[in-house]
C-alpha cells in the first residue's frame, strides 16, 4: 500500500489523485490537504464568476474525492499544523500542488500606492476568497487601468464593465456585486508592452467584449501590422487578432469604454497619497519581438490600477525554490526523493486548467516507479498529529454541507452565495474556526 499526501486541492492536486488511482487502484491511499475548508482552489477562486461552464470541471474532481481511497483534509495549514518534513516521514510521497496564489510585484515607482491592486487580490475579492473579501477596491473614480495582455486582464475588464443584469447566473459574491452596482468606473485602459500579435488572450474571452451591454472595446488601427501578417499566426491567435481588428475597424459607441493601449510600458504610478495616474513609455519591437522603450512618455488617469502581470508560488521552508521563476526547483516535477510538485507550483503560471492533467499523470508515473519508504503510516499518523495540535479538520462530506448552505443562500438566479470568511464556513458545519 502506498500512502501519498497532496498539498493543495485545486485542479493539479485532483488530477494527480486521479492519475494515482488509475495506476495503483486500491493499492494507494491519498490525502489531499488544503489550508481552506473548501476545495477546488483556482476553480472556485480564480475562474471568473460568469464562466460557470469552466467551473463545472469540479464535478470531475468530486468524483475522485468521493472514492474510498481519497480523502480531503481541509482547514489544515502546512507549516502551522504540520511540516513538510513531518509529511515526508508519514507518507511514501508528498506532492506540492499549491498553485501560484501570490501576485508578482509591480516594481516601478509608486507601485505600492493605495489603489494599485494585484489581480490575484482583485479576482479573489469578486470571487469571495477569504484572504481578499475585505479588499474594498477604489471604484469611486471614472478611470481604471489594467496592466497586462492576458486573459486575466480581460476578466478584470469584463467584470468592471458588466451591468447587474449581465451577472445573472454567475456566482459573483454579494459584496462585489453591490460595489460594482455603484461603481463610477466608465473608462478602462488595458496596457500592453507589445502589440496585437503578441497578446496572450484567447478568442472566446476576447469575443465576449463585443457583446457587453454598456461597454465596448476601442483600438487604434495603426497599432496593427499588415493584415497579411495574420496568416503567419497560429490558428487560435489568428482568431484573437481577428476579434481585435474587428473592434478597431467597427467601433461601437457605448457608455463605457475599454481601450487597448498597445506598445505601452508603465514606468511609474503617481498620485497624492493614492494612485491617480500611470506614467507610460511608448515602446517598439526589436528584431526578437521584445519591447524596447522609445523614451517618449505620456500619462493615463486612473484611480484603480489592477496589475495582471503574473503570479508566484509562495516558498515553503525546507523545499528548494527558484526565486527568479517563482516556483519550486524541480526536474520534471521531482524536487527531492519522494517530494514532487505539479501545476503552477511546478511550471509557473502558464497553461490552462487542462494542462495540469498531463502534469499529474507524469508525476504519478514517477511515484509508481520510486521505491517505497519503510513503515510509512500515512493518514492514521496524520490524524494523530493533527489531533495533538487541535486542528479542526474539514472532510469532503463537511464541504458538501458548506456547499449546500451556499446554494441555499443564493440570490435568485445565482448558483450559490459563497461564504467569504473561514468562520462562516466552519459555523455552517458546527465547528470552531
Amino acid at each position: 500500500m502506498r500512502h501519498v499526501a497532496i498539498v493543495g486541492s485545486g485542479p493539479a492536486g485532483y488530477y494527480t489523485a486521479e492519475a494515482l488511482q488509475k495506476k495503483l487502484g486500491e493499492d494507494v491511499r491519498i490525502d489531499i490537504i488544503d489550508r481552506l475548508p473548501v476545495p477546488y482552489g483556482l476553480i472556485r477562486f480564480g475562474v471568473a464568476p460568469d464562466h460557470q461552464s469552466i467551473k463545472a470541471v469540479s464535478r470531475r474532481y468530486e468524483g475522485v474525492a468521493l472514492t474510498e481511497n481519497v480523502r480531503f483534509v481541509g482547514n489544515v495549514t502546512v507549516g502551522e499544523h504540520v511540516s513538510i518534513a513531518e509529511l515526508q516521514d508519514l507518507y511514501d510521497a508528498v506532492v506540492l500542488a499549491t498553485g501560484a496564489p501570490n501576485d508578482r510585484p509591480l516594481e516601478i515607482p509608486g507601485g505600492d500606492l493605495p489603489g494599485v491592486i494585484g489581480s490575484a487580490a482583485f479576482v479573489g475579492w469578486y470571487n469571495g476568497h477569504p484572504d481578499f473579501a475585505d479588499l474594498d477596491p477604489p471604484l469611486d473614480g471614472p478611470n481604471a487601468a489594467i496592466i497586462g495582455n492576458g486573459n486575466v486582464a480581460l476578466d478584470v475588464a469584463r467584470i468592471l464593465s458588466k451591468t447587474t443584469e449581465e451577472f445573472a447566473g454567475s456566482d459573483i459574491v454579494g459584496h462585489a456585486l453591490a460595489a460594482l452596482e455603484t461603481s463610477a468606473v466608465r473608462h478602462i485602459t488595458i496596457l500592453g508592452r507589445r502589440g496585437p500579435h503578441q497578446i496572450a488572450m484567447t478568442p472566446k474571452e476576447l469575443g465576449e467584449l463585443g457583446h457587453l451591454a454598456n461597454a465596448a472595446p476601442r483600438l487604434d488601427p495603426a497599432d496593427f501590422p499588415p493584415e497579411g501578417d495574420d496568416a503567419l499566426l497560429e490558428p487560435g491567435m489568428r482568431k484573437s487578432v481577428t476579434h481585435l481588428r474587428s473592434f478597431a475597424n467597427d467601433p461601437v459607441a457605448k457608455p463605457k469604454t475599454i481601450d487597448f493601449d498597445f506598445f505601452a510600458m508603465p514606468v511609474a504610478i503617481e498620485g497624492d497619497g493614492r494612485a491617480e495616474r500611470v506614467v507610460v513609455e511608448k515602446t517598439r519591437l526589436d528584431e526578437q519581438l521584445r519591447s524596447v522603450g522609445t523614451g517618449e512618455t505620456y500619462t493615463i488617469d486612473a484611480s484603480l490600477i489592477v496589475t495582471c502581470i503574473g503570479y508566484q508560488t509562495p516558498p515553503i521552508e525546507g523545499v528548494p525554490y527558484e526565486h527568479g521563476r517563482g516556483r519550486f526547483a524541480n526536474d520534471s516535477g521531482r524536487i527531492l526523493p519522494h517530494l514532487y510538485c505539479v501545476g503552477w507550483a511546478r511550471r509557473g503560471p502558464t497553461g490552462t486548467i487542462g494542462t495540469n492533467r498531463p502534469d499529474g499523470y507524469e508525476v504519478a508515473d514517477q511515484i509508481v516507479g520510486e521505491a517505497m519508504g519503510a513503515n510509512r503510516v500515512g493518514r492514521s499518523g496524520l490524524d494523530t498529529l493533527l489531533a495533538s495540535r487541535r486542528a479542526n479538520v474539514v472532510t469532503f462530506r463537511d464541504w458538501q454541507r458548506i456547499e449546500a448552505a451556499e446554494i441555499g443562500n443564493a440570490r435568485e438566479g445565482a448558483p450559490r452565495e459563497k461564504f467569504t470568511d473561514i468562520a462562516a464556513m466552519m459555523s455552517a458545519i458546527g465547528l470552531p474556526d
